[in-house]
């Protein structure tokens, strides 16, 4: 069956920004969520250098191997992957990589199923529940990227020739 209404043809390269544009993608809340998604691994990770001994022995005291190494480790990448993330560079890589890490942190250092009911297990399970809802914004970033105003932003801009027929 025809239809009575015409189709029409575009011929016109349509850039990637009028795409996102269109599909009601904005940078500009993308950018702030992003920012408010790392301060805390910013920052935690710099603490981190900052009171060496005191991570270290935090490790220690879980026995994991290697404290000080694990310390050193888990500053560069809440820091360096925090950074990366603001500034929008690798944003994927650099969000999977900061939610294998909190989910190892949250199996490590907030596992409230091993304690005995109390505030401290209270605690811990509300980090491990909000650790929970960091990682649910990671996968978000992994699979949006990072938008237009980013070191990526200029790696997916790029035109497409879109026919309909």
């Amino acid at each position: 069956m025809a239809s009575t209404y015409p189709t029409p043809t575009y011929t016109a390269p349509v850039p990637d920004a009028d795409i996102r544009r269109m599909a009601g993608v904005n940078d500009s809340i993308l950018l702030i969520g992003r920012i408010a998604l790392v301060v805390m691994f910013i920052y935690s990770g710099l603490g981190k250098f900052m009171e060496l001994p005191g991570t270290a022995a935090m490790i220690a005291s879980k026995n994991l191997p290697q404290p000080t190494f694990l310390a050193m480790l888990a500053g560069a990448g809440e820091a360096i992957g925090g950074l990366m993330i603001v500034f929008g560079f690798q944003t994927r890589i650099a969000a999977l990589a900061l939610l294998v890490y909190t989910g190892l942190a949250t199996y490590f250092f907030h596992d409230f199923w091993n304690m005995a009911a109390g505030p401290e297990q209270m605690n811990n399970m509300i980090h491990a529940m909000k650790n929970l809802s960091v990682t649910g914004g990671f996968l978000m970033l992994a699979a949006v990227g990072a938008g237009r105003f980013s070191v990526d932003g200029p790696c997916i801009m790029h035109d497409r020739t879109t026919t309909v027929s």
